[in-house]
């Protein structure tokens, strides 16, 4: 039995190896399984401890460190908001000058408020826009490029109707001929070449379309007043702040040459210096009259001072093109281009006499009146003397010079009425009375023969005539005597 024990033992040995390896096996399997179980801790252990915190640089200086990013982002999207609610409508964003590096880290004790607490004073917030260029050089920005465009379209509007830049805009290289009475723009220039770029800007330096209009035309946005003193006038305060008052007045609408300015008022002293000019070329055509012209002719035959108008003048019409410039609104040239007359003027001729009247009489006198025949003579008449003549129903209520003399009286005089004295300078005078009207004054030269009034019945009158006298060195002459 105990060699059959033994034979038993020896067959099953290799059983045993086999048992062994299993159990070997098992043994590493489990083994293997401890270790990753305790790798696995380790490492969710060591997890637990990192963490990502987020390195803050402002303009490349190291601010510190964030534990929780989510603080920057409402600070940012405050800032943002605060903004927005002053600059409507501005696409707006953080300065570029904020960078956030991330890292991950073992556990650290972080205090977020420092950080955010030096954020608060330094964040600050730009707009993206769209700078103007005026010859290479940003003077402005807008909003963006349909804000530019309307800025460009805003300074052409100065010197030309919506409708004329409409028509300009849509008009092509085949223009038809002009109509009579239109006008049409031929041109639009600038004298300085303006460019929209992309710029990146503080908000407060964005302007409106009014407030760019307005720059580029007066060169500033702040215009300076002068409060005027006691004893000021326009050409002291034009001087005092170097400019021609003919300036001062352009910069100041209200004013002219004439008006009085009181102490206390305030007068615009802001010297314009446009950066940008717009000059438009129009063309126009139209019907105009052309006035005639007054033509003087001498007449020898005419005593010197006497006029006739021999022809009337008329006035004639022509339909001209001409090209019309303004600048900035105001016209600063007209060019005529064609001409077609349609009409010619007719001259008013106007005769001038250039006969020298004698001062001195002939001696002999002319009748006085146009026709007429004396109704009463010189002498004694209702118990008193009567000092000359009266000629009555003349064909014509002319009155004329006897001879040729100056006139030494032409006024009222009591009961001669409108009275004439002609001085003869030959010892004689001759004086006309009762006249309606005069026709010469005191001074004056006439000629033997020529109209100096209307026959009348002024002063004590008793029917229209002529009361007519005539004295040699002081002494009555009976007119009768001398008239021819």
């Amino acid at each position: 039995m105990f060699s059959n024990r033994i034979t038993d033992n020896k067959n099953s040995l290799p059983n045993l190896k086999k048992s062994a390896s299993k159990l070997v096996g098992k043994i590493l399997i489990i083994t293997m399984l401890l270790a990753g179980f305790s790798t696995d801790a380790t490492f969710a252990a060591e997890e637990e401890d990192i963490q990502t915190i987020y390195h803050v640089y402002w303009a490349g200086e190291y601010l510190g460190g964030l534990s929780d990013k989510s603080e920057l982002d409402k600070l940012k999207s405050l800032k943002l908001d605060e903004a927005a609610k002053e600059f409507e409508g501005l696409s707006l964003r953080i300065t570029t000058d904020l960078s956030i590096v991330p890292e991950r880290v073992f556990k650290i004790g972080i205090d977020d408020s420092v950080v955010i607490e030096k954020l608060q004073k330094l964040l600050s917030v730009e707009a993206e826009a769209v700078g103007i260029e005026v010859d290479g050089e940003r003077q402005l920005n807008v909003k963006d490029e349909t804000a530019y465009d309307e800025v460009i379209r805003a300074l052409k509007l100065q010197s030309v109707t919506e409708q004329e830049l409409i028509d300009f805009e849509e008009s092509t290289t085949d223009i038809p001929p002009l109509k009579e009475n239109e006008t049409r723009i031929t041109k639009i220039d600038m004298n300085a070449d303006l460019k929209a770029i992309e710029a990146v800007v503080p908000p407060k330096e964005v302007l409106s379309v009014d407030e760019a209009v307005k720059l580029l035309n007066k060169g500033t946005l702040e215009e300076k007043e002068y409060t005027v003193q006691k004893g000021d006038v326009l050409g002291k305060i034009a001087n005092k702040h170097g400019m021609a008052t003919a300036k001062l007045l352009e910069i100041n609408p209200g004013l002219n040459d004439k008006s009085v300015i009181k102490p206390g008022e305030k007068v615009n002293i802001t010297i314009l210096e446009p950066l940008v000019e717009v000059k438009v070329y129009f063309e126009s055509k139209k019907r105009e009259t052309i006035s005639y012209k007054k033509v003087s002719k001498n007449d020898k035959s005419l005593n010197k001072g006497d006029k006739k108008v021999t022809q009337k003048g008329s006035d004639g019409e022509k339909v001209v093109t001409e090209e019309i410039i303004k600048l900035n609104g105001k016209v600063i040239g007209k060019n005529e281009l064609e001409k077609e007359v349609l009409v010619e003027p007719k001259d008013e001729i106007t005769v001038v006499g250039t006969k020298v009247m004698p001062s001195r009489g002939e001696g002999s006198f002319k009748w006085p009146a146009v026709g007429g025949y004396v109704s009463s003579k010189m002498g004694t008449r209702w118990g008193r003397m009567h000092r000359g003549i009266d000629i009555a129903r003349p064909s014509s209520r002319s009155i004329l010079a006897s001879d040729n003399g100056v006139v030494v009286s032409a006024g009222w005089s009591g009961a001669y009425g409108n009275r004439i004295e002609i001085d003869h300078k030959n010892g004689y005078r001759t004086l006309y009375a009762h006249l309606s009207s005069m026709d010469v004054s005191v001074g004056q030269t006439v000629s033997r023969g020529s109209k100096i009034g209307v026959m009348g019945s002024t002063g004590r009158s008793t029917g229209v005539h002529l009361h007519f006298e005539v004295t040699k060195n002081g002494s009555l002459v009976n007119p009768l005597s001398v008239l021819k």
